[in-house]
Parts: C-alpha cells; sequence; structure tokens
C-alpha cells in the first residue's frame, strides 16, 4: 500500500487528468512508438488512428487516480486489462518500458507543474499497479500453459473452412497447424489473432469472440467485415480476415481468454441479448448449455438491422424449434421488402424489452448483454428499470478499453 503523502499527491493530479488526460496518453503513444517501434505491432494501431486508444487510457488513469485509496475496486477491470494483456503477448518486461515513458510523457505535458516529488508519487504508484497486472498476467499464461491443448504466445492455426454467415459476416474454423489438440474454453471467451496489414505495414492482434461451444477440434471465429474502412480504421483487420484469408491459410493465434463468460455454477435462468455481431458469444453459450442437456430456461433476444446482415438465424431458429426451454425473440429495426414475409424475424424496430417483458424478463434470470455500447447502454437501463439487479446483468463491448491494449 502507497503511503498517504503519496496517495494524496497522486489524487492532486486528478483534475487535471480530468482537463488533459486525452493530450497527456496522446503524448504517451506517440513518444513510446517514437522509441520503442518495435511495440506498435502490439497495439491496436486502428484504434491509435481513431483515438479511441487514447481515451480509453486516459479514463484508466483517472479512475486509478480518483481510486489510489483503494485500488481493490478497480479489480474487475483490471482482470479485464490483465486477459486482454494475456492475449496480445504483454509480458513484464514490457511494463519498465511504459512506465518511463508514462512519466516523461507526465513532465512534459504537465511542465513545471510536474515537480520532482509528483513524479515520484506517480513512479510508486504506477509500480504498484505494475505488480498487480504483472502477477495477474503470470497466473493467466500458467493456467495457458498449463491446459491440455494449450500454450501461450503464438501458434500457427489454418483455416480449414471459411463460410459466409450474412453480408456482413463470415466464419472462420481454425485448427492447430502442429496436428495438435484446442484447449477447452469457456463460452463468452475470445481469442486473439495476428494478421499482417498491408495499409499499416506491420502485423496487427485483433481479439474475436469464440462463437461455437467449446469441445470441438477447432476454433471458429465470425468475424464482420466493416465496409468503411477510411473512417472505420478498426476494421482494418477485419478486412484483411475478409479479403485476403483463404481457406488453408495460416494465422497466429493466441489462447482462449476473457472473464465475460457462461455461469455454470447455478440452474437458473439465462437471457441472451445481443445486436449484430454481438451475437457470437451469445450462440457460443447457447449451444453449450443445449449440449450440456440443461434443463435452465433460455431466452435468446436477437437485433440487427434487416435479414441480409441477421447471421446464424437457421442455427437459432432449429435450436428454439427442437428444445422446448429455449424461446427467441428477433428485432429487425428496418426490415426490407424481401424479410417482410420472413420466419426469421418477430418485431420491427428497435428493440424494447419492457414490452416483450412477460415473456423474456425471468424471476432470478441472469442477463447476458453483448453489443455496440449504445445498444447496451440502452438495454442495461431497461433491465434495471425492470427491476433486475446489477449482479444479474454481465455485459460484454466490443471496442478499445483498459490500460495498455
Amino acid at each position: 500500500m502507497l503511503d498517504l503523502h503519496t496517495r494524496n499527491l497522486v489524487k492532486a493530479t486528478v483534475p487535471v487528468l480530468k482537463e488533459h488526460g486525452v493530450t497527456l496518453t496522446r503524448h504517451f503513444y506517440a513518444r513510446m512508438f517514437a522509441h520503442n517501434p518495435e511495440l506498435k505491432p502490439v497495439f491496436n494501431q486502428g484504434n491509435q488512428q481513431a483515438g479511441s486508444q487514447q481515451q480509453a487510457l486516459a479514463m484508466a488513469v483517472l479512475a486509478y487516480a480518483e481510486h489510489i485509496d483503494n485500488p481493490i475496486v478497480l479489480m474487475p477491470v483490471l482482470t479485464l486489462v490483465a486477459n486482454k494483456h494475456v492475449s496480445v503477448g504483454i509480458r513484464a518486461e514490457h511494463y519498465p518500458i511504459v512506465g518511463m515513458h508514462l512519466l516523461a510523457s507526465i513532465k512534459e505535458v504537465l511542465g513545471d507543474a510536474a515537480s520532482d516529488e509528483l513524479l515520484a508519487a506517480w513512479a510508486a504508484a504506477y509500480g504498484q499497479l505494475a505488480d498487480v497486472l504483472i502477477a495477474q498476467e503470470a497466473a493467466i499464461y500458467a493456467k495457458a500453459a498449463m491446459t491440455p491443448g494449450g500454450w501461450t504466445g503464438w501458434r500457427s492455426f489454418v483455416i480449414s473452412k471459411k463460410v459466409i454467415e450474412s453480408e456482413e459476416i463470415t466464419s472462420f474454423y481454425l485448427r492447430p497447424a502442429d496436428g495438435g489438440s484446442v484447449p477447452d474454453y469457456k463460452p463468452g471467451q475470445y481469442i486473439s489473432v495476428k494478421v499482417f496489414v498491408p495499409e499499416l505495414g506491420m502485423m496487427q492482434p485483433r481479439q474475436y469472440s469464440l462463437s461455437c461451444a467449446p469441445g470441438q477440434e477447432y476454433l471458429r471465429i465470425s468475424v464482420k467485415r466493416e465496409a468503411e474502412m477510411a473512417e472505420k480504421p478498426a476494421g482494418l483487420v477485419s478486412n484483411v480476415l475478409h479479403r485476403d484469408c483463404q481457406e488453408g491459410a495460416i494465422l497466429d493465434v493466441a489462447p482462449p481468454m476473457g472473464d465475460y463468460v457462461l455461469h455454470e455454477d447455478r440452474d437458473t435462468p439465462v437471457v441472451l441479448i445481443s445486436a449484430g455481431v454481438g451475437v457470437t458469444p451469445k450462440l457460443a453459450m447457447l449451444e453449450h448449455l443445449l449440449k450440456q442437456n440443461t434443463a435452465r430456461k433460455v431466452r435468446f433476444v436477437h437485433a440487427c438491422r434487416h435479414g441480409g446482415v441477421h447471421a446464424f438465424k437457421q442455427q437459432v431458429r432449429e435450436m428454439s424449434e427442437q428444445h422446448a426451454q429455449v424461446k427467441s425473440l428477433t428485432y429487425y429495426e428496418v426490415p426490407r421488402a424481401e424479410d417482410r414475409a420472413s420466419v426469421d424475424y418477430d418485431q420491427k424496430g428497435r428493440l424494447d424489452l419492457q414490452a416483450v417483458a412477460s415473456d423474456f424478463i425471468l424471476p432470478d434470470a441472469d442477463y447476458y448483454v453483448c453489443g455496440p455500447r449504445s445498444f447496451m447502454q440502452a438495454q442495461i437501463s431497461s433491465l434495471q428499470n425492470l427491476g433486475v439487479a446489477p449482479a444479474r446483468i454481465h455485459k460484454e463491448a466490443f471496442g478499445s478499453g483498459g490500460f495498455a491494449h
């Protein structure tokens, strides 16, 4: 635990971080990449271009300063960050480099306001944070290595099959190039894949949810292609996968990670709520529950724009028809003319949980929400207004976040 004087010095920087945090993190990343360009392939350069990574780091540094007296409250966030770090290969030796550039950036951005005493306080605070993350990440690396079929770092996988699921989403079936087995994983987890991005001239990693239940001889990801690469630089890797990676191609893959997983230690109902490509971890959860012959009631709620972008509709419909404990509901925001007679959707417009509460809000259920941030915020607010306890709402947002990934 840091001493009181050090904690007070760090807390005193909160107003400055609120006003200049993004300027600081933008300077930090530019400085680090200039001095250590070998780290650029580790970081999401799409999010760098969009500015979302700088914003996420600024918010994380601010949160740490605000909770420096009791950083344990940040443990759920730190666990998420540790999983992301391991998924892209961040190791203990990277932390001194990051710390050096962070402290230098504080001095260079704040100027005379960054006294030697303040820099010493932030050095101690960063050291405390680094120790926590390094310990968490070491445990995750060890568990991945000891899992049957597991590994750490990057392993070569071959694309054994490529299946178009909708106008935007394509599934990639990945088998170990070494002929070995794949590890078990928890429904809801993701893997990182690394590909060469010509537009950036470097390798880039991205995380994608595993979209099928564990227990297969392959790993499957289902990737949404971002059509407007110039406006959405974060879609660079997805475009490479769709455009350039055909069956037989080799991908670098990191082991399954993530703590947004299906709770299997309870027999309560499960409500899976998704939008767009957020359906991928929900499909893995649904398939796994049915493979386990669960008696738990399952509700599968999905929203998308129209039938052309509705992935896995036949699979979900068949599972709903074949299993009495499963009931599905699909919203098309703007159905096309050819969708109007379709059996693949139930409601027009945006998902309205209030309107379907009698069938899809179940007592003591666990609710798993995944999709764009605005969608998740709306659904979480609806669930809370319907009386669902926050502890029963589990969420995963796709996008940047955390301290360094």
